[in-house]
């Protein structure tokens, strides 16, 4: 896998977006397979308005996003607010590629994929100003660090390219949350997840989880149990495959 984006294919731009544009779509149509089933994506000819790239075994779409610096960071740009609300609360919500690659040598840092089934309303941040001579259009900003460690899924980190097999299993491993089609379900499920990297360890306890009551009122305001919500979702995950059941009140990571 080549790491710079560099390609004579820019030279004829002299926007500089327009140039990152070409340089990265170009990248990705050379470099990236399909997360899901390990085939090859492709570009869609002029763009798709809600995609950039499919893989043609398996029918799944792709969106990108590139951005220059050392990090993704915790933000990133996207289109329209209300657009992006009614994809994934449907069932086309976009999965997504992102990208952030050095400014000076566009070398590529991180390549992230994120299935389109790991995103929630909350994740995706309006705007406060509409845009020039619309008012009422407002654009948006995806939170990715409200996403789960396990919904990025690294392509490339830090430099590192990681291996094929590690990124299909990665992907595949959350597989399960597609079958959800209520947002409130997933996003539950989902911020279980959260709570269960944040504590860190492969092994953890109900009692390390029950840690988090507060923070999960918060997220949840109308649920008046959360510690049985809290054991009712990592009987989800354990019947997901996701963690398993080592004994009384303990659960181990697979």
């Amino acid at each position: 896998m080549n790491l710079n984006l560099y390609s004579a294919l820019s030279d004829g731009y002299k926007n500089n977006s327009q140039k990152i544009r070409v340089l990265t779509e170009n990248w990705v149509n050379e470099n990236i397979y399909c997360p899901k089933c390990g085939d090859n994506v492709s570009e869609y000819k002029n763009n798709k308005p809600v995609a950039d790239f499919f893989c043609l075994k398996c029918s799944e779409d792709y969106e990108l996003k590139s951005k220059k610096g050392n990090s993704l960071g915790k933000i990133v740009a996207d289109g329209a607010y209300d657009t992006m609300i009614e994809r994934i609360t449907s069932d086309s919500s976009p999965n997504f590629f992102f990208l952030n690659y050095e400014k000076d040598t566009h070398k590529i840092i991180n390549f992230v994929a994120t299935p389109g089934y790991m995103f929630v309303p909350e994740m995706i941040i309006k705007r406060k100003k509409g845009i020039p001579n619309r008012p009422n259009y407002f654009m948006c900003n995806i939170d990715i660090s409200s996403i789960p460690n396990s919904g990025k899924i690294s392509y490339i980190e830090n430099g590192e390219i990681q291996s094929k097999d590690k990124v299909l299993e990665e992907w595949n491993k959350t597989n399960f949350l597609r079958q959800s089609s209520d947002i409130q379900s997933k996003s539950w499920i989902i911020d279980i997840i959260m709570c269960i990297e944040k504590i860190n360890e492969n092994s953890f306890t109900l009692n390390d989880m029950y840690k988090f009551e507060k923070y999960l009122k918060i997220r949840h305001p109308k649920n008046n149990n959360i510690q049985a919500k809290i054991r009712q979702q990592l009987q989800l995950l354990r019947d997901r495959d996701y963690l398993e059941f080592v004994s009384r009140g303990k659960y181990r990571l697979k």
